[in-house]
């Protein structure tokens, strides 16, 4: 058992890095995942910024950082669906999967990859906010653990994106089918305004729906505030996007 495990998370991490190179040799998945963040930061710190009424330390753009980190997570994930449907359509999983390596390999190798190109855009994402204004004002240990989390939410994101691109397989289809919940979860949010200047109406959906509640946790850990109901209700959704999904898309791989 021992053995197995072992030669398990050597595929895996070999998966991994065929998945990272090829992110770092084709420039338009570097342009998807690092830059278009990056616009939608700098977008709403200086152009739509000053039109947004927020208080707190800091400023908007304190405000801003984690919710474009929190959207961050969402679109990222979204690679991986593109990046299964693709491998399906080529033949490459069965391919890969016919070689003496663990089933696992392929999509834990997927997942890997996508959460260390995760880290390298919230790096990045990080010292540019530092560039234009944003400051963690709740000490060393909150921004790490902010980091920490933000890397959970896009590991269970991913897991719904794998489910979705394993079960549709085309990759058209799982394009316009991950725009139509990724863009209403992200901006329909607490990513870029406060709530509160929301209709009535769409205010029940942005307070309850886990993109906003693990937005303002991220908040909480980066500026102060309010933290215990934050955390503790996005841990029971991570627990339950993991266990759900995770299970799904293991299933769709076995079935692909």
């Amino acid at each position: 058992m021992t053995e197995r495990l072992k030669w398990a998370v050597i595929d895996s991490w070999t998966m991994t890095r065929r998945n990272l190179t090829l992110w770092v040799r084709v420039p338009a998945y570097i342009m998807f995942t690092v830059i278009q963040p990056l616009m939608f930061m700098l977008l709403f710190r200086y152009v739509f910024g000053g039109a947004i009424p927020i208080k707190v330390k800091g400023g908007y753009v304190n405000y801003l950082v984690p919710g474009v980190i929190g959207q961050t997570c969402a679109f990222t994930s979204f690679n991986t669906a593109l990046a299964l449907a693709q491998e399906i359509k080529k033949g490459s999983i069965d391919r890969l999967r016919s070689m003496p390596m663990a089933r696992s390999a392929v999509l834990v190798g997927r997942l890997g990859a996508d959460l260390v190109r995760l880290t390298v855009t919230i790096g990045v994402l990080i010292g540019t906010g530092y560039l234009v204004g944003f400051r963690f004002e709740n000490g060393a240990g909150p921004a790490v653990l902010m980091i920490l989390l933000a890397l959970a939410i896009g590991l269970a994101l991913a897991c719904v994106s794998a489910f979705t691109g394993l079960a549709i397989k085309d990759e058209e289809s799982v394009q316009a089918f991950g725009l139509i919940w990724v863009f209403p979860f992200t901006f329909v949010s607490a990513a870029f305004v406060s709530i509160a200047s929301m209709p009535g109406w769409l205010q029940a959906f942005a307070n309850n729906q886990p993109l906003s509640i693990f937005i303002e946790a991220l908040r909480a850990l980066a500026l102060g505030g309010p933290l215990a109901q934050h955390l503790w209700q996005s841990a029971a959704w991570l627990v339950g996007i993991l266990v759900v999904f995770g299970s799904l898309a293991a299933r769709a791989y076995r079935r692909v």
